[in-house]
């Protein structure tokens, strides 16, 4: 088993991810907590801007939360619909594209995402769930929903995404936003 470390301000599992060193990738077959994002501060770019965390992310499903704050209300005081749909981007991209290699990732690219909306919330704590339903070895399609905590439905979406260049095998490609901040600095690649 990996261990876990706190590397430029984000918690790492396995080898050291920065050395630019090639290693023989050790493979998490426990499935158990292995998150390469756990959420929060340690999300890059706008995911952190929706400050999700990460629930569970498997082979074929991942599962998000998000506390519902003032800041992610519309102006009839619920939750806005792009949130909802920024959540199912991300959830159902994730279901594609899980590594079971500490210290790396999978990356893909939208190339259709359908949002059906069938409820709505004004608080709490809503989920998102992803799995993936079919693909080859670029191309996948996911599909999933939004929750709230009453289990009622709030959105169902539907995608298929592009697999980047270097994330087609399960080992993807070294985690590249490990900067706090998404600041990169001398030496990082």
């Amino acid at each position: 088993m990996s261990t876990l470390r706190f590397c430029s301000g984000r918690w790492l599992c396995g080898s050291d991810t920065m050395s630019g060193q090639e290693t023989e990738l050790p493979v998490d077959d426990s499935r158990t907590n292995h998150l390469p994002i756990s959420g929060g501060s340690d999300l890059p770019g706008f995911h952190q801007v929706l400050g999700y965390r990460q629930v569970s992310w498997t082979e074929e499903e991942a599962v998000i939360e998000l506390d519902v704050q003032a800041c992610h209300l519309n102006m009839a005081g619920v939750l806005h619909g792009g949130v909802m749909t920024a959540l199912l981007d991300v959830v159902l991209a994730e279901a594609g594209t899980y590594c079971p290699y500490p210290g790396r990732v999978r990356k893909a690219i939208t190339l259709v995402l359908n949002t059906t909306f069938t409820g709505q919330c004004s608080g709490g704590v809503i989920r998102a769930i992803g799995r993936r339903r079919a693909g080859g070895t670029r191309i996948f399609n996911s599909s999933g929903e939004v929750r709230d905590a009453d289990d009622r439905l709030l959105a169902i979406g539907e995608a298929t995404f592009r697999l980047r260049s270097g994330s087609e095998q399960a080992q993807g490609v070294p985690v590249d936003f490990l900067v706090p901040n998404n600041k990169k600095e001398d030496g990082d690649v």
